[in-house]
């Protein structure tokens, strides 16, 4: 009797004994809820620090590098026409021969009439002297024109623009220094586009009188730019 009461006693401890060693692998193995949170927290937080994560890298910084990068290099918007927006930027060739020679015989007849314009309204000295050299030069360009122009059956406009039409109303409604000062300021916006025409067109063209033309007028055009400039910032 007194031997089978040490046996069982010895069972029940070797059966707690396995018990306890259970539970603590247990314990051991598996993570907390919390220590699981925890860790997933430590890992995001890593990822959004050093930039680990996919979805970091590829959407946040194509977005702010492409706004970044066109602010940078200050690009100006497609499509923009450099004559209108800026006067003394490059001006792209007529599309033929025909379209540029209207072009430049309006343009001679532009400075020609805006001129006869100021001289009617009598403006004096340099004012004076620059329209006068206007109309004898813009005369001679416009004939050596019309002579190539005939030969290709192309009829020249002899009248201004719509633009330098209503220009010139405007115009009529200034005298004295107020006018002066207009006119060749006009004449610095005007040249500037003439002489940018003529550079891309000759580089165009393949026509040998066209080329002969813009050759021989181009430094006429050249000057009347530079004296427009000096007096128009000069007090008239």
């Amino acid at each position: 009797m007194k031997r089978t009461l040490i046996s069982l006693f010895c069972a029940g401890m070797l059966l707690a004994t396995s018990a306890c060693s259970n539970e603590k692998t247990a314990s051991t193995n598996t993570p907390t809820d919390s220590e699981e949170a925890g860790g997933n927290a430590g890992d995001n937080y890593m990822n959004a620090a050093t930039g680990g994560t996919d979805s970091a890298t590829a959407t946040m910084p194509s977005d702010t590098m492409a706004g970044g990068s066109a602010a940078a290099a200050g690009t100006a918007p497609s499509g923009m026409n450099a004559n209108s927006a800026n006067p003394n930027g490059p001006t792209a060739p007529h599309k033929d021969d025909p379209e540029f020679m209207k072009s430049a015989a309006h343009s001679d007849q532009n400075e020609i009439q805006l001129s006869r314009l100021v001289l009617e309204k009598g403006v004096t000295g340099m004012a004076k002297d620059h329209a006068n050299m206007m109309i004898t030069d813009h005369t001679k360009s416009t004939a050596d024109l019309k002579a190539i122009a005939q030969k290709k059956n192309v009829t020249l406009p002899t009248d201004m623009d719509p633009e330098h039409k209503a220009l010139a109303a405007q115009m009529r409604q200034l005298s004295g220094p107020q006018l002066e000062q207009r006119f060749m300021q006009q004449m610095v916006t005007d040249h500037q586009k003439t002489l940018n025409t003529m550079q891309a067109h000759k580089a165009m063209t393949k026509d040998t009188e066209l080329q002969g033309f813009i050759t021989k007028t181009t430094p006429v055009i050249q000057k009347h730019l530079d004296m427009s400039k000096q007096h128009a910032n000069m007090k008239m």
